[in-house]
């Protein structure tokens, strides 16, 4: 399984906001200008990540989003996770409802379940331990409006 767009806009929209002041909302449409992506396209990513608690939305004059928590404790995987669902790299290695693309007497048994299994271990472990803050050090800064 790729990631989608919807989860690499949802970590490049996150990402933007963590590279604003803590105190700062930020609006979608600015996001979206500066990342080039598109605006209700990301409006509904946005919704996703405010009903799992990453962003809060703020309403009225000066609204816009801003992160629920710090950027250091906001992992890749949370973010995934909560825009895709469960992240799976194979049917038979997902948490919920997971199936043998070959036969489901397979499941469990299966030697490729077990690698693909070991693979779901380790991006999962790389996801868990990338925070936002991390990528924060690895990026260029941006400009705040």
């Amino acid at each position: 399984m790729q990631v989608t767009r919807a989860g690499e806009y949802a970590i490049i929209g996150l990402l933007y906001l963590a590279q604003q002041p803590a105190d700062r909302t930020v609006m979608v449409d600015e996001i979206s200008e500066a990342e080039k992506i598109p605006s209700s396209f990301l409006a509904k990513i946005f919704q996703s990540l405010a009903k799992s608690g990453l962003v809060i939305s703020h309403r009225g004059a000066g609204g816009g989003f801003s992160l629920a928590r710090p950027a250091n404790t906001i992992n890749l995987l949370h973010i995934l996770n909560s825009v895709e669902g469960d992240f799976a790299l194979q049917k038979c290695v997902a948490v919920v409802d997971p199936e043998c693309v070959v036969s489901d007497s397979r499941l469990g048994s299966c030697v490729l379940c077990g690698v693909f299994a070991e693979a779901q271990s380790r991006v999962n472990e790389v996801f868990t331990r990338t925070t936002l803050a991390d990528l924060v050090k690895r990026s260029p800064a941006v400009p705040v409006a």
